[in-house]
């Protein structure tokens, strides 16, 4: 058992799939015709130079998805004027259909070899709202939750990685932070917090390699 080591994970994007892997749940749950979304964020960057805008740090995280939640919400004929109304309504009823399998997999594997679990957010209730954590079982999972909607801390602060290193109560090279943003691992790396920066296009790898690090 390694109750003395722990799996940090963000949550948008690593635990659950990124907005740009289910557009077929979005549109479906917003009434949209298929194919109405065709912005592919890091799947296809000549469909998204905002995303690329975002990635050359032009605007933030924020910014991108407060653009696309303004976008949607035209095609509604309404004015949406914050994330955590498209988030909530593009994800539908069943918060379970849009967590990653690898995810489930992993915290299993986590559990089972008696590591902590920790979530580290910039935006968990925010942008999904207290009620998707209530309703979403595999949550419970987690030792702790560290979550910027409340702190007001947002990764890169090394006083974020610093909250969630504290909250565990471990030594940071006994933790393993994974994150799908850059930047987010750059932090990590400033902080020397060991870390895997999540390839959404191969998530079982990314989790293979956490495990790994963490002797799994």
């Amino acid at each position: 058992m390694r109750k003395d080591r722990a799996l940090i994970l963000d949550f948008g994007g690593v635990v659950t799939r990124t907005l740009f892997e289910t557009h077929d749940i979005t549109e479906k749950s917003l009434g949209l015709p298929a194919g109405s979304l065709s912005w592919l964020g890091p799947f296809d960057t000549s469909t998204d130079p905002l995303w690329v805008s975002m990635q050359r740090r032009e605007i933030t995280e924020r910014q991108y998805w407060e653009a696309r939640a303004a976008e949607v919400g035209r095609l509604l004929g309404e004015d949406w004027s914050d994330v955590q109304t498209f988030v909530r309504r593009a994800r539908g009823a069943d918060p379970d259909l849009v967590v990653r399998p690898e995810a489930r997999q992993a915290i299993r594997e986590a559990r089972e070899a008696g590591l902590r679990l920790a979530i580290l957010s910039n935006e968990l209730d925010l942008f999904y709202g207290a009620d998707f954590r209530k309703r979403l079982p595999l949550i419970e999972q987690f030792d702790v939750v560290v979550d910027a909607t409340y702190t007001g801390i947002l990764k890169p602060d090394p006083r974020a990685y610093e909250l969630v290193i504290a909250a565990l109560g471990l030594a940071r090279e006994n933790c393993v932070f994974v994150d799908d943003q850059r930047k987010n691992i750059e932090g990590a790396l400033a902080v020397e917090l060991p870390c895997v920066h999540f390839d959404v296009m191969e998530p079982a790898a990314s989790y293979d390699q956490a495990l790994s690090m963490l002797g799994i």
